[in-house]
C-alpha cells in the first residue's frame, strides 16, 4: 500500500509536466473526461475496491474457521502462508489507496484555479480496477481449489517430504557412527526459554562444544514442547581433558541456550513429524462422530503411508557433529522409523478401529513400508504394530466376510515382512 500510495502521488505530477505533449495516439487510449467524471470514476473505483477487500477477508475467515473445525488448526499455517491470497488482498487494498490518493489531485475549473484531470492517472486506476476484477475471480478458484481436503494433504505432504530430504541423508543403511558414551562429570543444561523447539543452529552449537572442550548430547526433537529451566541436553568433557569448571558450564549453558531456537507453534523447518503429525490429524478428525468422514481418514492414511516410505529409504539415526579433528562434539536426535509408524498408526487405529476400511487401510500401510526397508531395528516395529492391530480387529464386531478380508491384509503384512527379513538375517 505504501508503494501505492507514493504512485498516487507521484503519477499525478508526472501527469501535470507531460499533460498536452503527448501524440494522439497515445492520448486516445487516456481517460478523457472532465473533471466532475474522473471524481465519479476514482469514487466508484475506491467504494467497489473497499467491499470487494471485505468480502475477500470475510471469505478467508470462512475458510479458516472450516479448516480449523473440519480438518486441523494445525492446517491454518497452510493458508497464511498462502502467497495467492496475499498478493490478492495487496492488489485490492493498493488499488483502493491508489485511487483515493489520485483522487484528492483532480480540480474544477473555478476563478483561482484551472481544471486538472490527470489523464494517465486515472487512466492506471481503471487498469488496475479491472486487474483486481481478475485477481478476484482467480482468488475464488483458488480459494475453492485450496479448501478441498485433498489439496490441503498434498501441500502438507509436499513440505513434510521437502523437511525430511532437508534435513536427512538418503541411504539404503545407516550411517556407520561409533557410539558416544558419556565420561565422568556429565552435567545438565537446561532450556532458557519455553515453548517448542523450532530448530538448532548446527555451526553453533558445533562452536559451543569445541570452545568449552565437551561433547553436548541435545536430547530433545524439533517439535517438542520446551520448558524453561528443565534440562534439555547434557555434556561432558572430551576424553582426556579436565572436568567442565562452573565457569564453563555456565557460558556452555548459555551458548546451548541461544543455539536451540524455540517458538509458540511448531514449524517445518527442522520437524520432519511435523507434517505427519498433521496428516494423522485430518485422519483423526475426519473419524470423530461430530465428521463421520472414513473416505478423508483412508486418503490422509495413504498419504501418512507415503511420507513413512520415504523415511524408510533415509539415515534417520542421530546426527553426529564433529570438529577439526574428527571427534564427535554434538549429538543431536531425530526421530527414528518406528516412532514415526507408532505416530502414524496408533491414534487412527484407536479412533477408526469400528470401521474395516480403515483398518484394512493401517494393514495396507504396514505392508507398504515393510516393503520400502529391510533394516533389521525397523521388523520389531512392524511386527508389534501388526500384533497391536490384529488385537484391534479381535474385539470388533465385524462379519464374517470383514474378519476374513481383515486376517488375509494380516498375512499379507506378515508375508512382506518374512519377504524383506528372511529367517538368516533375524
Amino acid at each position: 500500500m505504501g508503494v501505492a500510495a507514493l504512485l498516487g502521488v507521484g503519477l499525478p505530477l508526472v501527469d501535470a509536466r507531460v499533460i498536452g505533449g503527448l501524440p494522439a495516439k497515445v492520448t486516445a487510449f487516456l481517460f478523457s473526461g472532465g473533471p466532475e467524471a474522473a471524481r465519479t470514476v476514482l469514487s466508484v473505483i475506491a467504494g467497489s475496491l473497499i467491499t470487494v477487500t471485505s468480502l475477500t477477508f470475510s471469505l478467508t475467515v470462512v475458510t479458516l474457521q472450516l479448516a480449523s473445525s473440519q480438518y486441523s488448526p494445525r492446517l491454518l499455517r497452510t493458508f497464511a502462508q498462502d502467497r495467492f491470497v496475499h498478493v490478492t488482498l495487496a492488489l485490492l487494498l493498493s488499488t483502493f489507496t491508489y485511487s483515493v490518493t489520485v483522487l484528492r489531485t483532480v480540480r474544477a475549473s473555478l476563478d483561482d484555479q484551472t481544471a486538472f484531470v490527470p489523464q494517465l492517472s486515472v487512466t492506471v486506476a481503471y487498469l488496475l480496477a479491472l486487474a483486481s476484477v481478475v485477481g478476484l475471480v482467480v482468488f475464488l478458484a483458488h480459494l475453492a481449489r485450496q479448501i478441498r481436503v485433498e489439496s490441503l494433504l498434498h501441500s502438507v505432504h509436499a513440505e513434510a517430504v521437502e523437511t525430511m530430504r532437508r534435513c536427512t541423508d538418503a541411504k539404503e543403511q545407516p550411517a556407520a557412527s561409533t557410539p558416544v558414551t558419556p565420561v565422568t562429570g556429565t552435567v545438565s543444561l537446561c532450556a532458557a526459554s519455553s515453548g517448542f523447539l523450532t530448530s538448532v543452529d548446527e555451526a553453533a552449537l558445533l562452536g559451543a562444544a569445541v570452545d568449552a572442550g565437551a561433547v553436548v548430547v541435545l536430547d530433545r526433537l524439533p517439535g517438542d514442547s520446551l520448558i524453561a529451566g528443565t534440562p534439555i541436553a547434557v555434556a561432558w568433557p572430551l576424553a582426556g581433558t579436565a572436568t567442565l569448571d562452573r565457569r564453563a558450564v555456565t557460558v556452555l549453558s548459555e551458548r546451548v541456550a541461544d543455539a536451540v531456537r524455540t517458538g509458540f507453534e511448531r514449524t517445518a523447518a527442522q520437524d520432519m513429524a511435523f507434517g505427519l503429525r498433521q496428516i494423522v490429524d485430518v485422519a483423526v478428525k475426519a473419524l470423530s462422530p461430530g465428521i463421520n468422514d472414513p473416505t478423508t481418514a483412508v486418503h490422509a492414511l495413504s498419504h501418512a503411508s507415503a511420507l513413512l516410505c520415504e523415511a524408510a529409504g533415509r539415515d534417520l539415526g542421530p546426527l553426529l557433529l564433529r570438529d577439526g579433528s574428527g571427534r564427535v562434539r554434538v549429538v543431536l536426535r531425530r526421530p527414528d522409523l518406528p516412532a514415526l509408524i507408532d505416530l502414524a498408526v496408533s491414534q487412527p487405529r484407536r479412533y477408526g478401529a469400528a470401521d474395516p476400511e480403515v483398518m484394512g487401510r493401517l494393514f495396507t500401510l504396514l505392508r507398504e513400508v515393510a516393503w520400502s526397508t529391510h533394516r533389521t531395528e525397523h521388523r520389531a516395529a512392524l511386527n508389534e504394530q501388526l500384533v497391536r492391530l490384529c488385537a484391534t480387529v479381535e474385539r470388533q464386531a465385524y462379519d464374517d466376510a470383514e474378519r476374513s478380508r481383515m486376517d488375509a491384509l494380516a498375512r499379507s503384512v506378515r508375508e512382506a515382512v518374512d519377504e524383506r527379513w528372511p529367517p538368516s538375517d533375524s
